[in-house]
């Protein structure tokens, strides 16, 4: 029984390794990238393979490991490979270098990942000069230690936020400083604190990147503080944008999937089971983002769920899970059966900074769970029990999840 997986990150090839794990002979694995690996190629970085390698390793390292496992396992990995055509038959029409090529895979498993929004995408007005990068552009210029600029702004404060502002230290970069909109910043607690004293970068809080200015290489950038309403000016020559995660969707939309409306990628079940029959659903995908390694134990799941699938055929229907604000998604975001999600749990996340919030789910005004989780922080998840699924009403319309 053939497989396509298509996506060479941890998701995908750690899917990929499960199911010749599980016996499925014929896996082939599609990346667009030159190499296989994904993000973590470029993520000089320790802090990789602690869930799912029970391990600490750096990104290309890390990377590394799955690529020589697949290999071992027989895995056929096509790198420089696009889907360009999919039809509703399950046809795939690839694009490679040496041209193009069809394949009718019995399943397909979606792990395409996710992409940061780049400036144009988050209307940034101002000229158009260089300098304007992407955590992922930026850690690709310092892996081949190519010049990457003399001061830098960095717009956003994630996890990913932080990676960037030691990215550009190590290429010898002085940081401005970074900003969010946001009242503090969303990595882990002291991590502002620490930034700022080690890598003397000051966190502008509840401030926007209000224009870019530059006559061929950025020169300075408009800030406005969203309290007071002021506006300043700071000299820099490179802009970063970090966060702000986008599922690669393109593909999904392709092959006419159903996707949900918080996480903008394919929606799908526990068992990461998308709207189309055979197709499922894996990794960063799903949602933006989740550390490499969650997403290598989604890729996993799904695994176990093809499998399952090519032994009996079983596929039901959905029962969509919706958000209400200030949460803006939860994934898996759909119920099909009673199956335990990847590591047995929900994520959960909200557009705003939570406190013990109450959490509620209900189905057609009959209370599915409730409870308290401890908080829920802009940009990171929060993990939510799956026991309740077993009361969902699969005529019962969707499920409705409310924080206050």
């Amino acid at each position: 029984m053939s497989v396509v997986v298509v996506g060479g990150g941890p998701a995908g090839l750690a899917c990929a390794i499960e199911l010749r794990r599980r016996g499925l002979s014929d896996v082939v694995v599609l990346d667009r990238e030159r190499q296989a690996g994904g993000i973590p190629r470029h993520c000089a970085h320790q802090g990789f393979g602690v869930r799912d390698l029970h391990r600490v390793l750096s990104g290309p390292r890390y990377a590394r490991r799955y690529v020589e496992a697949a290999q071992q396992a027989g895995i056929d990995i096509r790198a420089e490979t696009m889907v360009t055509s999919w039809r509703s038959d399950g046809l795939l029409e690839l694009t490679t270098r040496e041209g193009r090529e069809q394949l009718t895979p019995e399943a397909v498993v979606l792990a395409t990942g996710c992409r940061e929004r780049p400036r144009a995408a988050r209307l940034v007005p101002g000229s158009r000069p260089e300098g304007v990068l992407t955590t992922g552009l930026l850690q690709q210029l310092a892996e081949q230690r190519l010049p990457i600029g003399l001061r830098a702004v960095i717009v956003g404060a994630e996890h990913v936020s932080f990676s960037a502002l030691m990215t550009l230290a190590h290429a010898g970069v002085d940081v401005a400083g970074m900003l969010t909109d946001l009242r503090r910043h969303q990595s882990l607690p002291f991590a502002g604190t620490a930034a700022a004293l080690r890598y003397r970068a000051p966190l502008w809080t509840r401030t926007v990147l209000a224009a870019i200015h530059g006559h061929g290489r950025v020169e300075e950038v408009e800030l406005r503080g969203l309290d007071t309403g002021s506006t300043r000016s700071v000299p820099c020559d490179t802009v970063v944008f970090t966060g702000d995660w986008i599922p690669d969707h393109e593909l999904a939309v392709l092959g006419s999937l159903e996707l949900d409306a918080g996480t903008r990628g394919p929606r799908v079940d526990t068992r990461l089971r998308t709207t189309r029959r055979g197709v499922f659903a894996a990794g960063n995908v799903l949602q933006g983002a989740e550390p490499a390694d969650v997403a290598a134990l989604s890729g996993r799941h799904a695994a176990a769920s093809v499998a399952r699938w090519l032994g009996n055929g079983a596929w039901v229907p959905q029962v969509p899970v919706l958000c209400l604000a200030p949460l803006s998604w939860i994934s898996p975001n759909a119920i099909g059966d009673s199956s335990a999600p990847p590591r047995g749990r929900f994520l959960l996340r909200a557009a705003e900074f939570l406190e013990r919030p109450s959490i509620d789910i209900r189905q057609g005004g009959r209370s599915l769970w409730s409870g308290r989780l401890r908080r829920l922080v802009p940009g990171r998840s929060a993990p939510l029990p799956w026991d309740w699924i077993e009361l969902v009403d699969p005529k019962s319309g969707p499920i409705e999840i409310s924080a206050h």
